[in-house]
């Protein structure tokens, strides 16, 4: 079944909801630990974390970039969006019914903290145009509003338009860091979205400055998957909405085996493990 852009963005960024990193810190103020927690859908304590982390690191992008996916992450869980059905159907993202509309406020502090983010990023790298993790914090910003505009405001174009800054910077710090696993994310759901299409589609993309290769962009989100420090079990999440799309159950179900071991507290991959299991009866 062809997907739209928006179809296939939609199914992308809807993970990133419940992707865990690969190993949090015994520090309880450190950014693992902070993720952990805001993966695992303690908003609350995953704010206090990032709050603390970002006062002790008043200067590091990476506080306040952290603080912002905090609260797009709570919001979507407030709207329903954490709840709704993970390894959708494509008519489940065609559905006419309007965003739930955003919390007091959010919009305002979403964007503050990502501009804090922006601000101290761009300071670094006038110091050290090499810096990896102000790239990184970069990279990570433009991503988050990529799902801010697919999922809180349903706008797919825009965000798609974000994915593809976020590519670039990723492609950037890959030049300076090539060894920077995590980057390989953006890059690689550019290239898949991109790649998946029907051939006008990407040939349309590719005019706006588009160019994909569903290949590729695979074996790009393999490389964070398997070497990613925060987005390594994001990446393997991804490559199995990709699997189960291209109806390789097989690796779709190895990779939800993996994940359920290793995250034994999130519902939704024993519930797509179900459903895996129920389709091939």
């Amino acid at each position: 079944m062809t997907m739209s852009p928006k179809q296939m963005l939609l199914g992308m960024v809807l993970a990133v909801t419940v992707a865990l990193p690969a190993a949090a810190s015994e520090d309880p103020t450190s950014l693992d630990q902070g993720y952990r927690l805001m993966y695992g859908l303690d908003f609350g304590s995953a704010g206090r974390v990032f709050l603390q982390w970002r006062a002790e690191h008043p200067c590091d992008p990476l506080g306040p970039m952290s603080e912002a996916a905090s609260l797009l992450f709570a919001e979507l869980d407030r709207t329903g969006i954490l709840q709704a059905q993970f390894f959708v159907d494509d008519s489940s993202f065609t559905s006419k019914k309007p965003p739930a509309p955003p919390a007091s406020g959010l919009r305002e502090r979403f964007d503050a903290t990502l501009a804090s983010a922006e601000t101290l990023a761009r300071a670094r790298l006038r110091d050290e145009p090499r810096d990896s993790d102000a790239l990184f914090a970069l990279t990570m910003a433009y991503g988050l509003r990529a799902d801010y505009a697919a999922l809180i405001e349903g706008r797919g174009m825009a965000a798609l338009s974000y994915t593809r800054q976020a590519a670039r910077l990723a492609r950037t710090l890959l030049e300076v860091t090539p060894d920077y696993a995590d980057a390989y994310l953006s890059t690689g759901i550019s290239q898949y979205i991109a790649g998946s299409l029907v051939a006008p589609l990407r040939w349309l993309l590719r005019i706006a400055g588009f160019s994909g290769d569903k290949a590729k962009g695979i074996e790009e989100l393999k490389l964070t998957a398997e070497r990613g420090r925060f987005l390594g079990p994001f990446a393997r999440i991804l490559l199995t909405i990709a699997y189960l799309r291209e109806h390789d159950m097989a690796r779709a179900q190895e990779l939800l085996v993996g994940l359920q071991r290793e995250f034994p507290s999130n519902p939704l991959f024993a519930r797509e493990l179900e459903r895996i299991s129920d389709k091939a009866l």
